[in-house]
């Protein structure tokens, strides 16, 4: 598939096709005539002998330090290679795919100077699945994202390295790969190409993109979990999330309610004695509906973010001028982690706490642990330990990021917003509630067969034999680490899609 990127236009559809690869992007035409007046302004601006930073000045606490016209091409290939101090393992493909996507769509506006092949020449590296070697460690989020950025844009100078179909190898052999000869970057072209926040909101919204998987199978297998302890499906009455107004719990609750539309176990015990169930099965809509708030305020803001400029100085071809200002502060963007942050740490806690219920014959009424003979067998015991440990580890890791600053450039750059961090650290949390909530399936489906020949509903039911197909009922002790890798790669994949009718 090609998609044209027209500047202000990227949308959800189209990062989607970045992250996953594959797929062919091109800068519409329309495009180009800003991009290459903002290129004559700059050349405009140098012909005046005026001090313009960034173009024929250093940079950070240097800003003051002129550089002679026959050294700016040496000072934008310095700024590149000086900058490019990341340090950690290599980022992910998709984070990298979108990263290219970002800055080139950033650059595409035509408010930073630069050539239009150089916008092309991102394009190609994406295009061709040529993807650098970007350490995920380096960067505070504010003067943008330095060092990843720099990692990237290296490999337009052939320096550095690239992944081809998970080779690394030379950056020469990638650009080869891709059709591009290495540049000689003009003035301003490395600043602009280094300054920004498209790391940390291609991470931000790549962890957008799996939470909405998560989330979406935490919601399935709740409801699963919820038939199977023989819960009440009154909490998920509209009637009830009508008068409180809020508008993410009122569509969870729908979601729930089309899970376990016409269940038959629900139907077996509509008039027992029991009154309210524990809160972990009661309050999902509220919850999760608070949650889902916070997903869609957050992505609103990273929306905006990957359709605007975040780069310093900004140039204006209409006016002849370059203006220095603070886009690259990502501030908005570690807001945004940080909300996703709270969000992922809730849902993992809620099915920790209904995957703990159904370990309590107490409570569940089910067999302790879920498994015959118990004594003899452990069962789910210790996979709802792993799950209480994965939802700890998710309330240290959910401390806002944001409200930290180091300052750095001998404190000319003296607030930080710690963006990249923040956007980074959701992808652990990610892992770990994927985590909790494939134990959660795993002991909810166990939890229904104790419940046949009763089944509940044809939702529910295609849930469970999807599990089924990878993960077997548990008779007795087996290795319980497989089962559960299992389990995560599905919930990874989005099982409320493959599942539901």
């Amino acid at each position: 598939m090609l998609h044209t990127i027209t500047p202000g236009k990227l949308n959800a559809e189209i990062l989607q096709h970045a992250a996953q690869g594959g797929s062919q992007f091109a800068l519409a035409a329309s495009a180009r005539e800003r991009i290459e007046a903002s290129v004559r302004t700059v050349r405009e601006l140098m012909s005046r002998n005026e001090a313009v930073y960034g173009i024929n000045t250093g940079f950070g606490k240097l800003a003051q330090t002129r550089i002679a016209d026959d050294q700016l091409a040496q000072l934008q290939k310095n700024l590149v290679l000086s900058h490019s101090a990341g340090v950690g393992k290599p980022l992910e493909a998709p984070i990298v795919r979108l990263m290219l996507l970002l800055k080139a769509a950033s650059l595409a506006h035509g408010v930073s100077g630069v050539r239009g092949e150089v916008v092309d020449a991102l394009f190609a590296l994406l295009n061709a699945d040529v993807l650098p070697v970007v350490p995920e460690k380096g960067s505070v989020g504010a003067s943008g994202d330095l060092a990843p950025l720099a990692h990237m844009s290296a490999i337009l100078i052939g320096i550095g390295e690239v992944f081809i179909d998970g080779r690394r190898v030379p950056a020469k052999e990638g650009l080869a790969k891709a059709g591009i000869a290495p540049f000689e970057l003009g003035p301003k072209e490395g600043l602009a190409l280094l300054n920004g926040t498209q790391c940390s909101t291609a991470l931000a919204i790549y962890a957008a993109q799996r939470l909405q998987r998560v989330f979406d199978a935490a919601v399935a297998v709740g409801a699963m979990t919820v038939d199977a302890a023989k819960g009440s499906d009154t909490p998920f009455d509209d009637r009830i999330h009508a008068v409180r107004g809020q508008v993410g719990q009122r569509e969870v609750a729908a979601s729930y309610r089309d899970w376990l539309h016409n269940s038959p176990l629900r139907q077996s015990h509509l008039h027992c004695e029991k009154v309210q169930d524990p809160y972990c099965l009661r309050c999902q809509p509220q919850v999760m509906g608070a949650c889902l708030d916070q997903m869609r305020h957050a992505w609103g803001i990273l929306m905006i973010e990957a359709n605007g400029v975040s780069d310093n100085p900004l140039v204006f071809a209409d006016q002849m001028e370059a203006l220095s200002g603070g886009n690259f502060h990502a501030e908005p963007v570690a807001f945004a982690a940080d909300n996703m942050a709270l969000a992922i740490a809730e849902v993992g806690a809620l099915s920790e706490r209904r995957t703990a219920m159904l370990m309590d014959p107490v409570i569940s009424g089910l067999p302790a642990f879920l498994v015959e003979q118990g004594g003899l067998n452990s069962g789910f015991m210790i996979a709802q330990v792993t799950s209480a440990a994965l939802a700890s580890e998710n309330k240290s890791l959910a401390h806002p990021a944001s409200v930290d600053s180091l300052p750095t450039s001998a404190n000319q750059e003296d607030h930080v917003s710690m963006a990249t961090y923040a956007a980074r650290r959701l992808h652990q949390m990610l892992d770990n509630t994927a985590g909790i909530v494939a134990i959660e399936w795993m002991s909810a489906a166990q939890a229904l067969e104790f419940q046949r020949p009763l089944k509940s509903s044809t939702a529910i039911e295609s849930l469970h034999a999807l599990l089924r197909e990878r993960v077997p009922f548990l008779h007795e002790d087996r290795l319980m680490a497989p089962d559960i890798a299992a389990a995560t790669e599905l919930v990874e994949a989005g099982i409320a899609r493959i599942a539901k009718p």
